[in-house]
């Protein structure tokens, strides 16, 4: 009886760990802790790294669940999308608004404990993630919406540490390099789609322009990424060092680019490189 109590609860925590996509959280914590590096100018104490943790996990779970929430009937009749969790029917609608609204609880609560401004500008973030689901419904643009999802990332680790917003403009390229990282690697997820998107009246670069066109903007927008992180680089005067992870990242990106083909590996195996290169570009940068 135990043994199979166990078994169940290790898969109902797969379904909410799939639901939220929760090792997808990897693509933002990086971009969280080069916030807190910067703004910190080092490590903060224990107990700020720990809420910042808790802030992005729970921003991240709420994010994800709000989406597969609004986009719930399109994933239903989408042959690539179906099987996820709330159309196939693993999760209910009720489980799912559950975990969005704890997700949000987690989030609100340790902004609360961060202080009051981070409090005060923790709506921000919940209000792109309530709003870019809707984007595709309306223009080819939408990969921004996400990118600018994340690019929230580092801001809010900026803001939790400084308690406010004054010389935020030393973080800004990483906020920049975060929108134009995730929009590339976005539109070629977004390749899968194509024929289903345009069918469906549904706005993407891939239905907009066809496979090839949206790749060459893809393209273009690492290509401003990697610049913005060279921006990042210069506005803080870095030594020369922390060149050597941005020269790794390049690479990363442009390594991406040419396995565009092969979504699965693009967008997931390398971006995870792509995001500790980024830690790494910014650790070296801070404490060199």
């Amino acid at each position: 009886m135990q043994e199979g109590t166990t078994a169940g609860a290790l898969g109902s925590f797969g379904t909410y760990s799939r639901f939220v996509r929760l090792s997808h959280t990897v693509f933002s914590l990086p971009l969280v802790f080069g916030g807190i590096l910067i703004g910190a100018g080092g490590l903060p104490s224990l107990r700020t790294l720990l809420l910042c943790l808790l802030a992005a996990t729970g921003a991240r779970t709420a994010a994800m669940a709000l989406n597969r929430i609004i986009d719930r009937k399109i994933d239903a009749r989408n042959p690539r999308t179906a099987a996820r969790e709330l159309p196939s029917g693993q999760l209910s609608l009720a489980q799912a608004w559950t975990v969005a609204v704890l997700g949000v609880a987690l989030y609100l609560a340790s902004a609360a404990l961060l202080g009051p401004f981070v409090l005060m500008l923790s709506p921000v973030p919940l209000a792109v993630f309530i709003g870019y689901p809707f984007l595709k419904r309306w223009t080819p643009l939408c990969h921004f919406g996400v990118g600018l999802g994340l690019a929230l990332s580092p801001l809010g680790g900026w803001v939790a540490v400084t308690g406010s917003i004054d010389n935020i403009s030393s973080i800004l390229p990483l906020g920049f390099f975060g929108i134009l990282w995730v929009a590339g690697f976005d539109i070629i997820y977004a390749t899968l789609d194509e024929d289903f998107d345009r069918s469906c009246g549904l706005h993407s670069l891939p239905a907009a322009l066809g496979r090839p066109g949206a790749l060459i903007v893809s393209n273009w927008l690492h290509l401003l990424a990697v610049l913005s992180l060279l921006g990042l680089w210069w506005a803080n005067g870095w030594s020369r060092w922390s060149l050597l992870p941005l020269g790794v990242t390049a690479v990363l990106l442009w390594v991406e680019q040419r396995l565009a083909a092969h979504v699965e590996l693009a967008f997931f195996r390398i971006n995870i490189l792509v995001g500790f290169a980024v830690l790494a570009f910014v650790v070296t940068g801070v404490f060199s």
